[in-house]
């Protein structure tokens, strides 16, 4: 099952105040890069929007996170995204027990796991 508009609205208000907040690109550079989130059903994907080195016309998502709710337990699932560009649980802490958390979890980065 979807978010309810309530949740959605609930979600995007914490990702900007726990994540986007201290992550957004600098104003220097803002209008070449931007931060972005895709909800889709029950997860939350955070990635950031750049332009291609070699074609600067041409922009490229870079993961960061996805963050992925378990209705049954009220848990929530870390991602990170390894170099076969599949999403793998986050093994120093795979679960969280809020939004929040989850953002410290990914904002903390103990193992450079998310942003490199």
């Amino acid at each position: 099952m979807a978010f309810t508009d309530i949740e959605f609205a609930e979600h995007t208000a914490l990702i900007e105040k726990h994540f986007w907040s201290k992550h957004r690109p600098s104003l220097q550079i803002r209008d070449r890069m931007r931060e972005g989130q895709r909800i889709d059903g029950q997860s939350i994907e955070l990635f950031l929007v750049r332009p291609l080195h070699f074609d600067p016309t041409r922009h490229s998502e870079e993961a960061i996170a996805k963050l992925t709710f378990v209705r049954s337990s009220s848990t929530w699932r870390i991602f990170w995204q390894r170099a076969d560009l599949k999403w793998h649980r986050y093994a120093p802490h795979p679960e969280a027990a809020s939004l929040a958390e989850a953002l410290r979890v990914v904002d903390q980065d103990a193992n450079a796991c998310f942003f490199g």
